[in-house]
């Protein structure tokens, strides 16, 4: 396990800030989760985190060690995987392919508990079929499972609830779960469903005109005023920064 640090970190596009300053810790297995209004930055920062897109300042630190700017798959093999909202599979190969290149890309090994999960999320009897023509349900499960067969310490879930029928949504609450105890993985979670976060995350942290406008305890974070205006009124909308 590993902390990751988040040391004044800051991204614009062009004259376009998104956010600022940007420090946070999240301790070896631990859990929190992202919210904030439409725009607020929160897959812009797991994309800087992840190596999607560089920082224009700070630093990110994972177990100490300096991986600012580094490649996604730099990262990635140095124990920071990330999911999609969207499923973001191999699609004209099987679901078996699809974890055996997740392993291989890692370089990590087959992670503990991986067989579990994938018995648990309905797959292990679905191995050989093509990734799209499982059901959506499915296909995001399975982006999941890719996430974690990487072999992270950190796992990065932007909006694992998207797309998912409500029914579906406790799998989300038993895959944070599982690999927290079979992989002692931190996870930090970017998500609109907000009785999923007050379910999981024993921490919030709310962005807001790119900057930290709370962190803190769920009861003590959603009861702010300030949180309320900013964010609680457009729970519904799409992110789109």
């Amino acid at each position: 396990m590993s902390e990751l640090r988040i040391e004044q970190l800051a991204k614009r596009f062009g004259g376009l800030r998104v956010f600022q300053d940007l420090s946070f810790t999240l301790q070896p297995g631990g859990l929190m989760g992202v919210i904030g209004p439409n725009g607020a930055g929160k897959t812009t920062l797991i994309n800087v985190i992840s190596g999607r897109q560089p920082p224009s300042g700070g630093k990110v630190f994972l177990g100490g060690r300096d991986v600012t700017g580094q490649p996604t798959h730099a990262i990635s093999r140095l124990g920071i995987a990330r999911s999609f909202q969207q499923t973001n599979t191999f699609r004209s190969v099987s679901v078996r392919e699809n974890i055996a290149r997740a392993v291989l890309f890692g370089r990590r090994g087959r992670p503990a508990g991986l067989d579990r999960l994938l018995q648990e999320f309905h797959l292990t009897e679905r191995l050989d079929e093509q990734s799209d023509k499982l059901p959506y349900g499915l296909q995001k499960m399975l982006g999941l499972a890719m996430a974690y067969a990487i072999g992270p310490k950190v796992l990065l879930l932007d909006e694992p609830a998207a797309g998912l029928e409500r029914g579906e949504r406790a799998q989300i609450d038993a895959f944070v779960h599982h690999v927290r105890t079979h992989g002692g993985c931190s996870v930090l979670i970017v998500e609109h469903d907000m009785d999923l976060i007050r379910r999981l995350c024993p921490r919030i942290l709310v962005l807001d005109a790119g900057n930290v406008l709370a962190d803190g305890a769920p009861a003590d974070v959603l009861a702010r005023p300030d949180v309320i205006k900013a964010y609680l009124g457009a729970v519904d909308d799409e992110e789109d920064a």
